[in-house]
């Protein structure tokens, strides 16, 4: 464990000795989070009218800004995307490429980096103790997701963002609002949870 203050909740992970050095550590949460992140992208629910499906990788986004704080958080969400581009099968369903990584989803690909430093900003300023500070960050930072992916989609579909029978809110952001609220409530409470854990251990 770290000897000085803990800032966000990865301070407080113990690493064995060797992994101690400040840049080893940060490469190794960095690349746990990518992991987490697409481990997450496979648990993929297809609604059959949208072709952006309903997937768990917003939870791991929210949940990873909390965790790791704005740099190692954004890093983990860019080395995520990298991952899949190269071919790793890292995206929902085991999905993976370039053409994949560029496709109606890389908006949402861009937002997820956002969205990360967001919320780690948010607990680099130790605002993530509280459920409600914790929640309003997740909040801001799901309607950033749903920007960068809507405007994305509705260039390469070619359609309008907002107006007409068929637009990108319509197909990238209404039918996800209730499961996002969902995963935020959840993903919020996660480092309120890990520092009342930590503060109530005896010193």
């Amino acid at each position: 464990m770290t000897t000085t203050a803990p800032i966000v909740l990865s301070d407080l992970v113990t690493f064995p000795r060797f992994l101690e050095k400040t840049r080893v550590r940060d490469a190794v949460l960095v690349l746990g989070a990518a992991l987490f992140t697409a481990l997450s992208a496979q648990v993929v629910v297809y609604l059959g009218f949208t072709p952006v499906p309903l997937t768990g990788q917003t939870f791991a986004v929210l949940t990873v800004g909390g965790v790791l704080g704005l740099r190692r958080a954004m890093s983990s969400q860019v080395l995520y995307w990298l991952l899949g581009a190269v071919g790793l099968p890292f995206y929902q369903s085991g999905n993976g490429g370039w053409d994949y990584a560029t496709g109606t989803t890389f908006g949402y690909f861009v937002g997820f980096v956002l969205a990360a430093g967001i919320v780690g900003w948010f607990a680099d300023q130790r605002n993530d103790r509280n459920y409600l500070t914790s929640l309003s960050s997740l909040f801001l930072a799901s309607g950033v997701i749903y920007i960068c992916g809507s405007l994305w989609l509705a260039y390469r579909l070619n359609i309008p963002v907002a107006t007409g029978e068929k637009n990108a809110i319509g197909l990238g952001v209404a039918p996800f609002l209730v499961g996002d609220v969902i995963k935020a409530l959840l993903a919020a409470a996660v480092a309120p949870l890990g520092w009342a854990l930590y503060y109530a251990k005896p010193r």
